[in-house]
C-alpha cells in the first residue's frame, strides 16, 4: 500500500483539517464521578468502570459488563450512544486515555477518573485515532503523577484530531473493522496452534517417561542424588550483563556475576518465589540460597532427572507451602520418587525429547513472534489510515 496513492485516492482531493478535541462544533468532555466497585449490581442500568476501559472492552461496544441500580444512575454522570469513555488515570503512560466508543441504544453510568468525549464525529472513528502514535505524542506531555498517572480533561481538549469529511471516517472505520477483524482471527488460530503443540509435547514426554511397575527400579530422589543449597548474593555484588547468569527466585535471571558455583548440564528447582519451577542450565551458573540444585551419580542422567520431574510439577507445586513468600520444602522434593533405566535408556529418552523441545521452542518462539508482526502490521496500516497532512490546523 502507497500511503500516497491510497490516501490520495481516498481524500478525493478533499483537504483535512486538524482541530483540538474541544474546539466549538467538535467535541467537549465531561468528568465521570461516583461510581465505584461497591456499587454493581447483577442487573439495572449499563456501566463502565474507569479499570475496566483497558482491562475490558475494546475499540467500541454496545453491551456493558457491569450494571449499577436505577436509584443509583439517576444521580451519575452518563454516557449516550455515539460518545467516548476514555480512562484519565492508570498506573502507566500506555493505558492512560484508552477510550471506548459506546454504542448501545440506552445511556450508561460512567465512573470517576473517567470521562465522556461528546462530539460530533463518528464514534469509531475517534475511537481508532485515540490508538495511534499519533495521538500518543500529543498526550505524553499532558501526563502528570507519578505512581498513579493522569491527563486532565481539559488538556486533552486540546489534543489536535483530523477531521476528513463523514464519508471519509466512515470508509476508514470501515476498513480498520475488517482489518481489526482479520488480526483477531490470526492471532486466534496462531495461538490455538501454539496450544496444540504444548499439548502434544506434555503427551509425549508424559509417555515416554512413564514405566510400568517392575520394568525400572524406583528410588527417592534424596537416596542417591545430592540436594544442594546456592548460595546469595547480595544486590550491589549483581551485575546487569556478565559470563554467568544468577537465579534466585524465579526462572528469570536476577541480574549476572563473574563466578559460577553449579557446573553446566545441571537440574535444578526454585524453593522459594515462583518454588517449584524447575530449570536445567547447559551452561554453568550461578545458583543463589532460594535455588535447589541437584547433583546426579554417574548412572543418572541429569537431563533425564529434569524430563522427569516436569511430569510431577503438578505434583511439586501442590506441595508448595503458600505464606507471604510460596516456600517448596527439601523433604518434599527428597521424597519423590524417580525411576532409573538403565543409562543407555535415559539417553534415548533424553534424544527423543530434545528433538521434541527443539521442535515446540522453535514454534514458541516463532508463533508469539508471528503474533507480535501481526499486531505490528494491523498498527502500522491503523496509524496510516488515521494520518493526514498538518498543513492547515484550525483552532
Amino acid at each position: 500500500m502507497k500511503k500516497k496513492d491510497f490516501m490520495e485516492k481516498l481524500l478525493d482531493g478533499e483537504e483535512v483539517e486538524w482541530k483540538p478535541l474541544g474546539a466549538k462544533n467538535i467535541g467537549e468532555f465531561i468528568r465521570g464521578g461516583g461510581l465505584q466497585k461497591k456499587d454493581f449490581t447483577d442487573v439495572g442500568v449499563g456501566c463502565i468502570h474507569y479499570g475496566q476501559i483497558y482491562t475490558y472492552y475494546g475499540t467500541s461496544a454496545n453491551k456493558t459488563k457491569t450494571f449499577v441500580s436505577e436509584e443509583f444512575a439517576k444521580k451519575a454522570r452518563k454516557a449516550k450512544s455515539g460518545d467516548l469513555v476514555i480512562a484519565t488515570t492508570s498506573e502507566n503512560d500506555e493505558d492512560v486515555c484508552k477510550a471506548v466508543a459506546w454504542l448501545g441504544d440506552e445511556d450508561i453510568a460512567i465512573s470517576s477518573d473517567a470521562c465522556i468525549y461528546r462530539h460530533t464525529l463518528n464514534p469509531k472513528y475517534v475511537s481508532y485515532f485515540f490508538q495511534t502514535e499519533e495521538f500518543q505524542k500529543q498526550k505524553r506531555p499532558y501526563i502528570t503523577g507519578t505512581k498513579v498517572r493522569r491527563v486532565n480533561a481539559d488538556k486533552l481538549s486540546k489534543i489536535l484530531i483530523p477531521i476528513p469529511s463523514r464519508e471519509v471516517q466512515t470508509e476508514i472505520v470501515r476498513i480498520l473493522d475488517n482489518f481489526t477483524e482479520l488480526t483477531a482471527e490470526l492471532t486466534a488460530e496462531l495461538t490455538a496452534e501454539l496450544t496444540a503443540r504444548k499439548k502434544q509435547y506434555s503427551y509425549y514426554r508424559d509417555q515416554l517417561l512413564s514405566f510400568e511397575e517392575g520394568e525400572v527400579e524406583w528410588k527417592s530422589l534424596g537416596e542417591d542424588i545430592k540436594l544442594q543449597r546456592g548460595k546469595r548474593l547480595i544486590k550491589s555484588q549483581l551485575e546487569e550483563s556478565g559470563k554467568y547468569a544468577v537465579y534466585q527466585n524465579s526462572m528469570t535471571p536476577l541480574g549476572y556475576y563473574h563466578e559460577s558455583n553449579v557446573k553446566s548440564n545441571t537440574t535444578f528447582i526454585i524453593s522459594a518465589g515462583a518454588a517449584g519451577e524447575i530449570g536445567y542450565s547447559d551452561v554453568d551458573f550461578w545458583a543463589a540460597d532460594d535455588v535447589y540444585f541437584l547433583l546426579t551419580p554417574d548412572n543418572i542422567n541429569s537431563k533425564f532427572l529434569y524430563y522427569f520431574l516436569l511430569t510431577k510439577k503438578h505434583k511439586i507445586l501442590a506441595q508448595v507451602r503458600r505464606a507471604s513468600i510460596p516456600r517448596l520444602s527439601r523433604k518434599v522434593v527428597e521424597k519423590l520418587l524417580i525411576p532409573i533405566p538403565s543409562p543407555t535408556e535415559q539417553e534415548r529418552i533424553v534424544t527423543i525429547l530434545d528433538k521434541f523441545d527443539t521442535l515446540t521452542n522453535s514454534i514458541s518462539e516463532g508463533l508469539p513472534k508471528e503474533i507480535e508482526l501481526r499486531q505490528k502490521q494491523y498498527e502500522y496500516y491503523r496509524d496510516l489510515l488515521l494520518s493526514f497532512p498538518k498543513a492547515k490546523v484550525e483552532a
